[in-house]
């Protein structure tokens, strides 16, 4: 059993919302957690089970248990690289190593966190339905870095999360994986389940749960082999399907496996020295377009490659064996940034 607290309603909460009123308690966190307590049956208004529903009238007792639900989300004075901000919604680039929101071995130092303290519980959406995710309406792989889409309204929230749902984002990454990839572009429409040995990896599979998942790719830049590597390809994916590490298990499906990639490694070169000193997949977020979910209006971003995979690129320029068409409007696009 976790804890109780208790309310007398106020002239100000007269007529509201019972789950508005306990969700303006500190102690409750959320709207949407005071409505889980009233569904749950453990809130009472002056001793009788309450509907979330329910309107408030001044001098009402309300008591609320609260569960023990662990550490809670706490807001953290995170830094935030904001490349676009309204009323609704931001455009934000994550860096490597941030994970989006907690989970049992990361409890700290999330994205969810740093918008916390940034905003507020008010100041965020809430259309997950979890306590941990407020502002959040899709996520990236903690060591995959770029661009990222916020919510502050649950209006704009509702309407990312199904422009996402619907393939109307345009979300394209630039990676770089082992091999030379002999064709200049390509599609991967392979479903993706849980692998069924190693519960932390996804695989490609044909199982009840395997669900459909399609990566288009471009070839950018082909660098040729060296001494200890077959060498290399920087590609341009486009997702159209949003499935846990999908352009990283496709990649490794068609035995192209992403450089850094210690996940999914099967195909690579065994020598250390092929993953070009990289301590992260060589996988980001560079390209987001989008109508605004509220106005409409028709937003693109794009974000340059941070200093660790730059450099990487750096070094294999002598070893260019030529940029392609797409290459060049990719590397344009970069220099430009925001469109």
């Amino acid at each position: 059993m976790g804890r109780q607290i208790s309310h007398i309603a106020t002239d100000a909460d007269d007529g509201k919302r019972i789950d508005a009123v306990l969700g303006s308690i500190s102690a409750v966190r959320s709207r949407s957690q005071a409505a889980k307590a009233c569904d749950e049956g453990r809130v009472l208004a002056n001793g009788v089970p309450a509907s979330k529903k329910q309107l408030v009238s001044a001098g009402d007792v309300l008591i609320v248990e609260l569960q023990d639900e662990g550490e809670a989300l706490a807001p953290e004075p995170i830094d935030l690289d904001i490349r676009y901000e309204d009323e609704d919604m931001l455009v934000l680039s994550k860096p490597a190593g941030m994970i989006t929101h907690p989970s049992p071995d990361h409890s700290r130092g999330t994205l969810a966190s740093a918008l916390l303290y940034r905003y507020g519980w008010d100041g965020l959406c809430n259309v997950q339905g979890d306590e941990d995710r407020p502002g959040i309406v899709h996520r990236l792989d903690g060591d995959t870095s770029g661009l990222m889409l916020a919510a502050k309204s649950d209006e704009a929230g509702y309407a990312l999360m199904d422009a996402i749902a619907t393939k109307s984002v345009d979300r394209r990454y630039l990676a770089l994986v082992h091999g030379v990839v002999s064709v200049d572009s390509g599609m991967i429409d392979a479903p993706i389940e849980r692998h069924r040995t190693d519960r932390m990896k996804m695989a490609v599979g044909d199982g009840a749960s395997a669900r459909d998942a399609i990566t288009t790719f471009k070839v950018l830049e082909r660098f040729e082999a060296g001494a200890k590597d077959n060498g290399y390809s920087l590609i341009e994916c486009k997702l159209y399907t949003g499935r846990t590490h999908q352009i990283r298990v496709h990649m490794q499906y068609v035995k192209h496996p992403i450089v850094g990639d210690a996940t999914y490694t099967s195909y690579a070169p065994k020598d250390p020295s092929a993953s070009l000193g990289l301590k992260r997949q060589f996988l980001h977020s560079y390209r987001l377009g989008f109508a605004h979910p509220i106005t409409g209006l028709e937003m693109g971003f794009a974000d340059g490659l941070p200093d660790d995979l730059a450099s990487v690129l750096d070094q294999l320029k002598p070893r260019s064996a030529g940029v392609t068409d797409s290459g060049s409007e990719a590397y344009e696009l970069l220099e430009m940034g925001e469109s």
